[in-house]
């Protein structure tokens, strides 16, 4: 396909992905200046001003032995007004804009569907653009509705920054340097809660610090039309034309000139006729759950990213945004060695089981050790990240081309529920002391079994359709002994043997129906015989192995529909396809 193969003569990882990640990464500074400066902004310390009048008229009680019924007495709203703790903050939203309910909610909705029909480059510039305005109109807000709905347009935005900036990153690397970039982005979010920390420390009101915080969204507006389309959901979405100037685009920028001149639109067709046939017209939320294989990808994905907890503070909040920030680094680059090792659904459940384990630990914690606790709570929040980290990039490995901006999508927003629903279990408290950590932890080791029924993406090519998707995760066997087989077979029913050491072995026989052997000397073998039955033996001494043909001296792509492979003669000098009957 031409994420592939055309890909790869156009640079996968060359100048243009160096620019495009350095520049994505910057951006992910300020993610976290949107989701956790509400923190900064509502102080929850806060009462009503003492009341200097009476409700009732109370001159009989100068009389004395008398008595009142105390339930006759009215109360009334803090009609006086409110009383706001200041050492923290000088002026925020509580303290100013003065909303008539103590509890809100900030809204984040994802943009699901917009980036599926308008592709990632688009949204992702109108998102910047969205960001920008509507956070600095925040700062302006005459009352607390309109805070909350900019506040809520503006959450949509951040929405529309991560997912559409993450696939179109991911899309344009190749597989070995995926993991290095996804965990790499994933450490400016961590940087930036420490800018965060600092900024809030410094500003210490609302308004400012919201300007603040939005203005450099402009500066990424304006260089974010420098980002390149994807060629991918170009071609998928019938827009070759457009497609092929991303990849001449992209050739140039990696000093490949003679490539982006060979560059056709009909090659590019031909590359991708077989994603090309089985596309739709449009898809919706319906196909995450129509097929099989993708029903158990977005079942997984959800109870894996309901799991979202909120830690509740103990110590000053500049300081516990400062240390939440520190141990996401060593968290994350643990994240990094395991996934580049273990692979994503390891990775995902160790983590998830890592969480719940501290979580359980923090129950027989007493409460008088807050040192001890507060110890117990960064863990959790490293190996939460580490979580965050590995499932926000499993989840763009694992849905297709066409609905990958559904998905992705629909998983943000389930993780916002778990966001929300998070602090609203801490209320069980009062009936049970622990009952909001057995239910942390409890739902924590629900979401690391669900991991495991998660199919492997290492080292594995982005899928285009549905139809890929159900074909590769339904069928796909290898044999455990074989240490390293990435794409052998990935079509094939039953994989009877491939001796370990035939090293490199990519996208071997993928329409076979049985593999009996294939020879260790055999070092280098790709596309084997792509349409035969049966493949019984290799020689020893073939080094080179494309496609078999019984009489050819220099042997590369003929006879590619063989059904039965017999025998080469050995006066055949050039000796890459012998195998004998």
């Amino acid at each position: 396909c031409v994420c592939v193969c055309v890909r790869a003569q156009v640079g996968s990882f060359g100048r243009y992905q160096w620019i495009h990640m350095t520049l994505f990464s910057l951006s992910g500074l300020i993610i976290p200046w949107h989701i956790l400066s509400i923190i900064a902004v509502c102080p929850p310390t806060s009462a009503c001003r003492t009341i200097q009048r009476y409700v009732v008229p109370q001159w009989h009680l100068l009389t004395t032995n008398t008595s009142l019924n105390s339930s006759e007495a009215e109360t009334e709203g803090c009609v006086e007004g409110w009383t706001f703790q200041r050492s923290e903050f000088i002026a925020t939203t509580v303290s100013e804009v003065r909303p008539r309910r103590a509890q809100s909610h900030r809204g984040r909705a994802g943009k699901i569907f917009v980036s599926s029909r308008f592709g990632r480059r688009s949204v992702l510039i109108w998102s910047y653009l969205q960001l920008g305005v509507l956070g600095c109109s925040s700062a302006l807000s005459p009352s607390y509705t309109a805070y909350c709905i900019f506040c809520f347009l503006s959450g949509m935005a951040v929405s529309g920054i991560i997912l559409n900036g993450v696939s179109l990153m991911v899309e344009w690397i190749s597989i070995k340097q995926r993991t290095l970039v996804g965990t790499i982005s994933s450490f400016f979010f961590s940087i930036g809660q420490l800018v965060l920390a600092g900024l809030a420390f410094w500003l210490r009101d609302w308004r400012k610090l919201q300007v603040v915080v939005c203005l450099p969204a402009f500066l990424f507006f304006a260089y974010s039309w420098w980002y390149s389309e994807s060629a991918f959901w170009l071609m998928l979405n019938g827009r070759s034309e457009d497609a092929l100037k991303s990849l001449q685009r992209v050739a140039r920028t990696n000093g490949k000139k003679d490539i982006a001149e060979k560059l056709t639109v009909q090659m590019l067709e031909d590359h991708m006729k077989k994603e090309l046939e089985s596309r739709k017209s449009t898809y919706t939320a319906v196909d995450l759950i129509r097929t099989r294989g993708i029903r158990r990808i977005t079942v997984c994905l959800v109870v894996a990213y309901s799991t979202d907890h909120t830690y509740v503070r103990q110590v000053s909040i500049y300081l516990i945004q400062v240390i939440f920030g520190l141990v996401d680094f060593p968290a994350k680059f643990l994240a990094l060695v395991m996934l580049s090792m273990l692979g994503r659904r390891v990775t995902q459940a160790s983590c998830l089981f890592m969480s719940a384990a501290v979580i359980f630990a923090n129950i027989l914690v007493p409460r008088e050790m807050q040192t001890l606790r507060t110890t117990l709570a960064c863990l959790g929040k490293g190996f939460t990240s580490a979580s965050f980290t590995t499932v926000y990039l499993f989840t763009v490995e694992l849905y297709p081309t066409v609905i990958r901006q559904t998905g992705t999508g629909l998983m943000s927003t389930i993780s916002r529920v778990g966001s929300m629903a998070a602090p609203t279990m801490l209320v069980l408290g009062e009936i049970f002391s622990t009952l909001p950590f057995l239910l942390y932890g409890g739902f924590t080791v629900i979401a690391c079994g669900f991991a495991l029924f998660l199919p492997e993406t290492l080292n594995i090519h982005l899928t285009a359709t549905i139809a890929e998707v159900e074909e590769k995760w339904s069928q796909y066997h290898t044999v455990p002994h074989c240490t390293a087989l990435y794409h052998t077979v990935q079509y094939c029913t039953a994989l009877c043997h491939a001796v370990p050491h035939c090293t490199i072995l990519h996208n071997i026989v993928p329409h076979y129906t049985t593999l009996h052997r294939i020879v260790p000397h055999c070092t280098t073998l790709h596309h084997t015989v792509s349409h035969n039955t049966t493949l019984y033996y290799t020689a020893q001494y073939c080094t080179t192995l494309y496609h078999i043909a019984p009489c050819c001296i220099t042997l590369h792509h003929t006879v590619p529909h063989c059904t039965t492979l017999y025998h080469i003669d050995p006066h055949c000098t050039t000796l890459y396809h012998i195998v004998p009957h």
